[in-house]
């Protein structure tokens, strides 16, 4: 019995190319080990090319601490004298003329008991919370939700007190947190691609000087040790930090 013979496999087109790689971007050519000043550290970024849609600037900073022990914990806030460049929704747990200087003030959302009660259903519509002193016992229900979430409240970072007409602008004009990680290493963002170089210098500017200035009791003289500043799809570009 004759066996069939297989159909023959089809011709290739003529100069067609069989991959499927995507073309990779062309990086300017930049020392990745050198630190840069902080000045030449934002140009280099600015000038690598960008997504389609406007990238976070980001700062990594490597400390010589182990947050494990109390008395080297880093934690604090700051205020961004230009921003991030993002809309950051406010809620405020608060009741009676709070509750309306809040609402003043441009909070997104206000409530007391109500707003505690969405929380714990899982309705979170909000970036930042802020109560006053008296709301906060009635928050602990919630702060196995909020935590996880770094949304709890904290005197330590403004979000609880009595004057939430000035915590929500605050919050609303570019404070941001910060905290080391395990590894001994602070990540922020600090605005956004299409901010010019000066702003954007300034903002890493002020994080550096607030993150020294939070310097614990427990850290060593090589309390900063390195620091880097990125876009979402960019590398990283090292920054000299005697130029801060």
């Amino acid at each position: 019995m004759a066996t069939k013979s297989k159909a023959p496999a089809k011709a290739k087109k003529a100069g067609t190319k069989l991959t499927s790689a995507k073309p990779k971007k062309s990086y300017p050519a930049y020392d990745k080990l050198k630190a840069y000043s902080l000045a030449e550290a934002v140009k280099l970024l600015k000038s690598m090319p960008a997504a389609k849609f406007d990238e976070s600037v980001d700062v990594a900073l490597n400390l010589g601490v182990d947050p494990k022990y109390n008395d080297q914990m880093v934690r604090g806030t700051v205020a961004l004298p230009h921003g991030t460049g993002k809309t950051v929704r406010v809620a405020v747990v608060a009741k009676g003329q709070a509750a309306a200087d809040a609402k003043a003030a441009g909070a997104d959302v206000v409530g007391d008991a109500d707003l505690i009660a969405a929380i714990e259903a899982g309705k979170i519509d909000f970036d930042k919370l802020v109560a006053t002193p008296d709301m906060m016992a009635a928050l602990g229900k919630v702060a196995r939700v909020l935590g996880p979430k770094g949304l709890m409240p904290n005197p330590k970072l403004g979000t609880v007190t009595p004057n939430v007409a000035k915590a929500v602008k605050d919050q609303k004009s570019g404070l941001i947190e910060f905290k080391v990680e395990k590894a001994g290493i602070i990540q922020a963002g600090v605005g956004k691609r299409s901010f010019d170089e000066k702003h954007l210098a300034a903002n890493i500017k002020a994080l550096v000087e607030a993150v020294r200035a939070a310097k614990p009791t427990g850290a060593t003289s090589n309390y900063m040790l390195k620091l880097a500043i990125s876009s979402t799809m960019s590398p990283a570009v090292r920054v000299d930090l005697s130029s801060i």
